[in-house]
């Protein structure tokens, strides 16, 4: 029987928390091995680790995986959360690529300068409300299925929740003009797994702070 998956990461969500995401969903236990000084970081490249040099990294089924977005296909496809066929697993992607930019805009926020965060949350807000929730509400009243894509949970699902409680954090009323999406919101939370990964204690990790953010400048020269 192979072992858990091993992540390799900062003990910050990053690009890494995605895949915690949807690991815990898939119902799959795993292991963290955390970068806590450079010198870990420089091990896992002197060892030859890292394919490109850069984390995240997960170890599973013999390999060692590098870039998040090969690494989440991959869990997908293992789990049978990606579609059950080429059409719907291209559904998935555009949705997911949606969710990513999404939150990829709400991850750097803590690392920009003190007087531009104000404007770009502003922006965040506004990309939410007007680009990426709209389609979401959309797909889910054309669709009129519990989920996003076919008629059961998919990778889609899983990243569009944690789209929208990342951008909750920014402003919690963001969902007020999207009925169908609070909806949503609700049913996959209590899907037992993801339940599970929102509890205190499990492997998910806290909002961005200054001191992480002090920390990762630190580790990644950045």
């Amino acid at each position: 029987m192979a072992g858990k998956p091993k992540l390799h990461y900062t003990k910050g969500r990053g690009k890494m928390e995605s895949i915690r995401w949807l690991l815990a969903a898939a119902g799959v236990e795993f292991e963290e091995e955390f970068i806590e000084t450079k010198e870990d970081l420089e091990k896992l490249r002197t060892d030859g680790l890292l394919m490109f040099q850069q984390v995240p990294m997960v170890e599973i089924d013999g390999m060692k995986m590098v870039q998040t977005r090969a690494i989440l296909s991959y869990i997908a496809g293992k789990y049978n959360l990606y579609g059950k066929d080429l059409k719907e697993r291209a559904w998935i992607d555009m949705y997911v690529e949606g969710t990513t930019d999404l939150m990829g805009m709400i991850m750097y926020l803590p690392f920009q300068p003190a007087d531009t965060k104000e404007k770009n949350l502003a922006l965040i807000i506004e990309r939410a409300t007007t680009r990426y929730f709209p389609v979401y509400e959309k797909a889910l009243k054309d669709h009129g299925n519990d989920y996003l894509v076919g008629n059961k949970l998919s990778w889609a699902d899983i990243h569009l929740l944690e789209a929208i409680l990342m951008a909750e954090e920014c402003k919690p009323d963001i969902l007020s003009a999207f009925p169908l999406l609070q909806a949503f919101k609700g049913r996959i939370s209590n899907i037992p797994t993801i339940k599970k990964f929102l509890q205190p204690g499990s492997q998910r990790k806290p909002p961005t702070d200054e001191k992480f953010v002090a920390f990762v400048r630190k580790i990644f020269n950045i």
